[in-house]
């Protein structure tokens, strides 16, 4: 039986560890082989959706309080990790770069996309159940110790 450690940042969510990884290895072992000619094209685009995942993440982990605030983030980030799937497959088609790590970085990222839809879902569920109070900010500030 697996343990479930307690989620208290983004950095706790498998899905952003993972897809932070497979940007760090991307951006180091794949992008800077590609050719000068794409450098405008699809060295620039793969940059910004590999590097877009992992913050778009960490954004709506911040946002997770608001019912779509959270689940805009995750969506946002599911698209950029499917964009990056398809340049990655353009870079093992086209360019024959590195075709054994593009195939693996495709199944990260396939499964981030999943993940992330996954993750999306069940946090609808769990907003659905679990609908919070307006906070009572008198209740809040009598509790705070004066600083």
């Amino acid at each position: 039986m697996e343990i479930k450690k307690p989620i208290r940042s983004f950095r706790d969510l498998e899905v952003y560890k993972n897809s932070y990884n497979a940007c760090v290895i991307l951006m180091t072992k794949i992008i800077p082989k590609l050719p000068l000619n794409e450098r405008y094209d699809l060295k620039d685009q793969l940059s910004r959706s590999c590097k877009a995942v992992p913050r778009l993440i960490a954004e709506g982990y911040a946002k997770r309080h608001q019912k779509r605030g959270f689940q805009k983030y995750l969506d946002d980030a599911m698209a950029e990790s499917n964009e990056t799937i398809v340049g990655l497959e353009q870079i093992k088609d086209i360019y024959r770069i590195e075709i054994s790590l593009c195939t693996e970085l495709i199944t990260v990222y396939d499964i981030t996309s999943r993940q992330l839809f996954n993750l999306a879902t069940a946090w609808n569920s769990f907003k659905d159940k679990h609908q919070t109070k307006p906070l009572n900010h008198t209740s809040f500030y009598a509790k705070t110790p004066n600083l």
